[in-house]
């Protein structure tokens, strides 16, 4: 199975391997995935076995890894990337039954080439775009339903959040802030609004502040973490200093979770950490989070949702958006949410 590259994906991408395990129980089940995922499918019960696949640096290195695939015999390769480069290496591999979607012109490299569905055909969200190619090529024979995703191993990875955590010198409750997002600056609410509602939260759960993003992104969580240290509680800046799974860990330890449309959002929300997050030109219809614990606040705007990465004119979607109604949102997930929540079935 060839796994898609964003980490957002790659969690809504989930209920599909799941059907696929459930469809074919005796089967081994390996993905090839980008080096930086492999702590997310390596926490995943129904995968056997993590191929990483760094980035290609030209034909050699296609050539060497579709050798090396080639020596695995496979006897089929589920394509849930769908670029042109997944079915290339399929088709290279010589894996005789390859099943993907039917754009980005590869259909001939594929056997089995899958309509791509039609606006209409099936529900919106990204979740069901992954489990109607299985449908569609006769792999499983219905569409789950699948409501809320959510990761193996949701306890372990809370207790070993709380440990990190606490050798962090970080005690008590635990709020996560990710305001970057890997998409474009679009997606991105402000970091000053962040800081407010993420102040006024603390305040109130008495909670420390873990604020996350990616190395490049350290300058922009900077600016979430100043404004909140005034606040005069525990304030980390991780930005750049966590692997993927120690995020995942972390964020599961977490009582609440602020967030934009972002990679961070689908790992929270599918830790069922109470989740809220921020959307503005994507539409949350499509990538928004699953499950009772999430909620999203938007603001109306006859531009939204653009799609685009950067905003042509003045970022209207997200400004919006004020401090007030993040923190509303959230203090009426906590209020509704219950010690239930941490034992909520995994689908």
């Amino acid at each position: 199975m060839r796994a898609t590259n964003w980490l957002g994906d790659a969690v809504m991408s989930l209920p599909a391997i799941r059907a696929l395990r459930e469809a074919l129980p005796e089967a081994h089940i390996a993905v090839a995935a980008r080096p930086g995922l492999a702590d997310l499918y390596e926490r995943e019960g129904a995968i056997d076995r993590v191929i990483p696949y760094p980035k290609p640096k030209g034909l050699g290195e296609r050539l060497a890894f579709a050798a090396s695939l080639r020596a695995e015999r496979f006897d089929g390769a589920i394509l849930l990337q769908n670029a042109f480069d997944a079915a290339l290496m399929a088709w290279m591999a010589r894996i005789p039954v390859r099943i993907g979607y039917s754009r980005d012109g590869r259909g001939m490299l594929l056997t089995h080439a899958v309509p791509v569905p039609q606006p209409g055909e099936i529900p919106p969200h990204e979740r069901f775009y992954y489990v109607e190619m299985l449908r569609r090529a006769g792999v499983v024979e219905n569409r789950p339903e699948v409501e809320a995703i959510r990761l193996d191993g949701i306890d372990k990875a809370r207790e070993a959040g709380g440990r990190r955590a606490a050798a962090m010198g970080i005690a008590g409750p635990v709020m996560g802030i990710s305001p970057g997002a890997a998409y474009g600056d679009a997606k991105r609410w402000r970091p000053e609004r962040f800081a407010e509602a993420g102040g006024q939260l603390a305040a109130t759960l008495q909670a420390s502040v873990l604020i996350f993003g990616s190395a490049p992104e350290r300058e922009l969580c900077e600016a979430v973490a100043e404004p909140l240290r005034a606040w005069g509680g525990a304030v980390r800046n991780l930005a750049g200093e966590t692997t993927l799974g120690e995020f995942i860990d972390l964020a599961a330890a977490c009582r609440l979770f602020l967030t934009n449309d972002s990679g961070g959002m689908h790992i929270a929300s599918a830790l069922a950490v109470p989740t809220v997050a921020v959307f503005g030109a994507t539409d949350d219809a499509a990538t928004g989070p699953t499950g009772p614990l999430a909620r999203v606040v938007r603001a109306p705007a006859d531009c939204a949702p653009c799609l685009l990465r950067e905003c042509p004119i003045d970022h209207r979607c997200m400004t919006r958006v004020s401090a007030a109604r993040v923190t509303e949102a959230a203090l009426q997930l906590l209020e509704e949410s219950t010690p239930a929540w941490t034992h909520e079935p995994k689908s």
